[in-house]
């Protein structure tokens, strides 16, 4: 929308968190229908986002570690100001209840979000360090997110190689399709990506 800075992204059918290469099940929209309401006298430094269950805050940058940060800012500030909670406790809470998860790290700008529940839910479950009934799972921990994603989406892209018994191209472009990359609440010097791949992207 010209003179709104508002635009509604590219058409995917199916792309996995993390968005590691280009490869998607590409779509187009015949109709798109979004509406705008402007709210006066409020000034946001970066969008957020609502659903019917959760609100979203997000942090872009060409730095993954730079993201997280701008991201975990914004949650602290939106904790505070939807419910009143100090920074200490915001924090707590965001531990408690945030589902970090990879937007997409293909393009020069690495993206993260955080969703947080609308209604009082029991607290997000530590993320998975090995494989569970659902889904293949792969995790890496390092200082830098940007290492720790490459590290454990690599490991993850390897096994469906071997298991699977795909070329590396071909394992390579599923991960961009299926896998679903998240982050352990950040703590000091730490980043814990894990990387899950449904079990049920092959039919047996």
């Amino acid at each position: 929308m010209e003179g709104a800075l508002l635009w509604s992204g590219d058409s995917h059918a199916v792309q996995g968190n993390g968005e590691i290469n280009l490869t998607a099940v590409e779509t187009a929209f015949n109709e798109l229908n979004l509406t705008v309401e402007v709210l006066k006298g409020r000034t946001l430094a970066w969008p957020r986002i609502e659903s019917p269950t959760h609100w979203m805050t997000l942090g872009y940058d060409r730095d993954m570690n730079v993201a997280l940060r701008i991201m975990e800012e914004e949650t602290l500030k939106f904790l505070s100001e939807w419910k009143g909670l100090s920074a200490q406790d915001a924090r707590r809470y965001m531990a408690t209840y945030g589902d970090i998860r990879v937007a997409e790290v293909v393009n020069q700008l690495k993206g993260v979000y955080c969703m947080l529940p609308k209604n009082d839910s029991p607290p997000v479950p530590r993320l998975p360090q090995a494989d569970t009934q659902n889904s293949y799972v792969t995790y890496a921990v390092q200082g830098d997110a940007m290492e720790a994603m490459n590290q454990s989406a690599l490991a993850l892209i390897r096994r469906v190689q071997e298991e699977k018994r795909l070329s590396a191209l071909d394992a390579y472009s599923l991960a961009s399709l299926a896998l679903d990359a998240r982050i352990q609440t950040p703590e000091a010097g730490a980043y814990s990506v894990h990387c899950l791949m449904p079990r049920s992207t092959w039919v047996s």
